[in-house]
C-alpha cells in the first residue's frame, strides 16, 4: 500500500478560471435578484464545516425550480465555468469549496416535499428539503425517515455525500435509502434515474452511481427516498464503562450477535466531558454508549434485557433507560452536541475532521489506538462513533495561526485512516472524499478503480464544470 504524502491536503491548490463579464451579464438578465455577487453572500457560500480556507465562489445563484438550475448550467457549461451545488453548507471535508471559482448554485428555496406515497412508503422532495423538514412532513402519516447524520442537513446534499448517521446500523445509508433522483447533466439536460419501485435490474444502476458523487456528475433537483413505519416502541439507554476498550467490546458482542439495534453511538470519556461543559448535562465522564431499540413492546423490551447483560459482563454500569421522547431527546443531546461541544471547547480553533469505517471485528483494533494516539500527541481531540456499523469520528481542534498544530493532526488522519485500510476498511464512512481523503483513494481502491472513475467523469463532465477540484 502506497501511503498518501502527509500534509498534502493542508492547502488545497486553488486555480480559479476566469469568469467572463459576458457569463455575468446573462446571468442577471436570467436571474435578476436571484444572483448575488456580494462579498458576504459569496463568502457565505464559500466555506463549510471543514477547515480549508479557499477565496469564494464569483457568484452565487438561488435556484427556485429545476428549469433555474438548468439555465445556470447551461450558460456555466457556455463559458467552460464551474457549478458547485450548495445546500445548508454543513459539509466536513471542503466538498462546497469553489477550488476553481465558478457559480455556487443554492438550492435552500428548492424545499417543496413534492409527493408522499404513503401506501408505498416513498416520497419525493427537492433537494433543498431538510431532514427535519422532512420528517415533520410525514409524520401524520404514520411514517418516518430515518437518515440521522446529527446535523439537520439538506436531502441533496445527504445523497450526494452518501451520508448515513445514528441509525444506520439498522436503516442503512442514503445508498440503501434513495430510489431515484432527477439529475441535471453537464450539459443542462435533465434525466431522471430510478423509479419507486424497490428494485430494479433495468440497465445501469445511475441512481447508485450519483448518490455519493459529491456533485461531480449531475446536480439533483429531485430525489425520491424511502421511508419508514414509526416504530410501535422506542427505548434508549445510555451506559457508562470504566474503560473505552470495554464500550468497544459490549459493541462488537452486540452486533455479533445480531441484536437489532437501531442505533449504537459511543463517545469517550474526554468527549463526555466536553459535552457536559457545552450542554450543561451531568453524565458520568466515561466512556459511554448511547442505544436506541426498535419494534414491539416486548420486542424492544427483550433486546434492552440482552444488550444490559453484554453490557454487565464488560463492566458496564450507571445504566439509564428512557421511554418517552422528552427522556431519549435528552438523552440523545449528548451524541448530537458532540461536535459543536468540541470546537467551542477550544476558542478560536478549527476542528480538523475524519472519519473511518472497518468491518465491526476490528472495530477494537482501529478505535483505540487511534485515540490513544491524539491522546499522546498533546492536541485536544473529540471522538464520537457510529460504532453500531465500525464507523467513527475524529475531530482535531487545532490553533489555525499554527502550522505545527495542522501538520500533527494530518499525521494523525493520516495514520488512523492507514491503519483503517490495511484492517479492510475504508478511508471514509460517511463523509465522504471532497478533498481532504483524496490523497487516500488510490489506497483503498486501486488504481485501475480510480482510473475508471476519472473516465466516467471525462465521459459525463468533458470541461470539468461540475464541481471541479474533488474527489480527484
Amino acid at each position: 500500500m502506497n501511503a498518501p504524502h502527509v500534509g498534502t491536503h493542508l492547502v488545497p491548490e486553488f486555480h480559479p478560471r476566469a469568469m467572463p463579464i459576458a457569463l455575468l451579464e446573462a446571468l442577471k438578465t436570467r436571474f435578476g435578484t436571484q444572483l448575488s455577487t456580494a462579498q458576504v453572500i459569496r463568502e457565505q457560500h464559500g466555506r463549510d464545516e471543514s477547515a480549508f480556507t479557499v477565496p469564494p465562489p464569483d457568484a452565487v445563484v438561488f435556484a427556485e425550480n429545476t428549469q433555474d438550475v438548468v439555465d445556470v448550467v447551461k450558460l456555466a457549461a457556455q463559458y467552460k465555468v464551474p457549478v458547485i451545488p450548495f445546500g445548508v453548507g454543513s459539509s466536513l471535508e471542503g466538498h462546497l469549496l469553489a477550488v476553481q471559482g465558478g457559480i455556487s448554485i443554492d438550492v435552500g428555496r428548492m424545499n417543496q416535499v413534492l409527493a408522499i406515497n404513503a401506501e408505498d412508503l416513498t416520497v419525493t422532495v427537492q433537494p433543498g428539503v431538510t431532514r427535519k423538514q422532512l420528517n415533520d412532513a410525514v409524520k401524520s402519516t404514520g411514517l418516518f425517515f430515518p437518515i440521522d447524520p446529527g446535523a439537520d442537513a439538506s436531502i441533496g446534499g445527504m445523497a450526494a455525500t452518501r451520508a448515513s448517521g445514528t441509525n444506520a446500523v439498522r436503516y442503512g445509508t442514503m445508498r440503501e435509502n434513495v430510489l431515484a433522483l432527477e439529475v441535471v447533466t453537464a450539459s443542462g439536460e435533465v434525466i431522471r434515474t430510478g423509479t419507486r419501485a424497490k428494485k430494479s435490474s433495468a440497465g445501469y444502476d445511475l441512481t447508485r452511481l450519483m448518490v455519493g458523487s459529491e456533485g461531480t456528475l449531475g446536480l439533483m433537483t429531485e430525489i425520491t427516498v424511502k421511508l419508514y413505519p414509526l416504530p410501535e416502541a422506542v427505548m434508549a439507554a445510555i451506559v457508562s464503562f470504566d474503560t473505552l476498550a470495554d464500550a468497544v467490546n459490549t459493541t462488537i458482542q452486540i452486533i455479533q450477535m445480531g441484536l437489532p439495534i437501531a442505533r449504537c453511538e459511543l463517545l469517550d470519556a474526554t468527549t463526555v466531558r466536553i459535552v457536559n461543559q457545552y450542554a450543561k448535562l451531568d453524565l458520568r465522564e466515561g466512556a459511554m454508549l448511547l442505544m436506541e431499540f426498535h419494534g414491539s413492546p416486548a420486542g424492544v423490551q427483550e433486546q434492552v434485557e440482552v444488550a444490559q447483560a453484554i453490557a454487565d459482563e464488560h463492566h458496564g454500569h450507571a445504566f439509564e433507560w428512557a421511554k418517552t421522547p422528552e427522556e431519549r431527546t435528552r438523552l440523545w443531546t449528548a451524541r448530537h452536541n458532540a461536535y459543536f461541544a468540541g470546537v467551542q471547547s477550544v476558542p478560536g480553533c478549527k476542528a480538523i475532521t475524519t472519519d473511518a469505517c472497518v468491518p465491526i471485528s476490528r472495530l477494537s483494533d482501529a478505535l483505540l489506538d487511534s485515540v490513544t494516539e491524539a491522546q499522546q500527541s498533546g492536541i485536544p481531540y473529540f471522538m464520537v462513533g457510529h460504532v453500531g456499523d465500525g464507523n467513527f469520528h475524529m475531530g482535531y481542534l487545532i490553533d489555525p495561526n499554527k502550522p505545527e498544530e495542522r501538520e500533527l493532526a494530518e499525521q494523525l488522519n493520516h495514520r488512523l485512516v492507514t491503519r483503517a485500510l490495511a484492517l479492510g476498511g475504508t478511508c471514509t464512512g460517511e463523509h465522504g472524499v471532497g478533498l481532504h481523503k483524496m490523497g487516500f483513494l488510490v489506497d483503498e481502491t486501486g488504481a485501475g478503480a480510480v482510473a475508471m472513475m476519472r473516465a466516467i467523469k471525462q465521459a459525463l463532465d468533458p470541461d470539468n464544470i461540475m464541481n471541479p477540484g474533488k474527489i480527484f
